[in-house]
């Protein structure tokens, strides 16, 4: 076995310094922005026995009045989960922010029944001892679409 050369050791410092940098950074922001440089941190918890568990989701009223999800994913809508998450406070405050993901359906749903209505909506399932219990559907915001 070799001993590693100073210049080498320099090297792994550096990007062993760099590394630690981007996740504290991200750790201390709390924010899933800068993932993989900062926590995930849906994923590194284990609900409680008794906790509630949400997942929101937009639902919408076509045209010929079925009410359908809008699956809130890259292909479906253009937009994922995750950012209308990040943004539930703000499309609280204006709810023709979800204009963005009734328009992202459109453009990739154009055989189907125009969008008239659009709300967004938390699943909320009550964990009982760690079983799924009582289920409930809350309506958070709605956002009539214009014309």
């Amino acid at each position: 076995m070799r001993p590693i050369s100073r210049r080498a050791l320099a090297w792994r410092i550096v990007v062993a310094l760099v590394g630690i940098g981007l996740l504290l950074n991200g750790s201390l922001r709390m924010s899933d922005d800068v993932w993989p440089f900062g926590p995930l941190s849906q994923y590194a918890f284990s609900p409680a026995k008794d906790a509630t568990i949400v997942i929101t989701r937009v639902e919408a009223r076509l045209a010929d009045g079925r009410r359908i999800d809008l699956p809130l994913n890259v292909e479906s809508v253009g937009i994922g989960r995750a950012e209308v998450e990040a943004r539930i406070p703000q499309i609280l405050a204006d709810p023709s922010l979800l204009e963005a993901v009734v328009q992202g359906w459109t453009v990739r749903h154009p055989t189907e029944p125009a969008v008239q209505q659009a709300w967004l909506v938390q699943d909320e399932t009550r964990l009982a001892g760690g079983r799924p219990g009582p289920k409930r559907v809350v309506e958070l915001a709605g956002w009539q679409v214009p014309g």
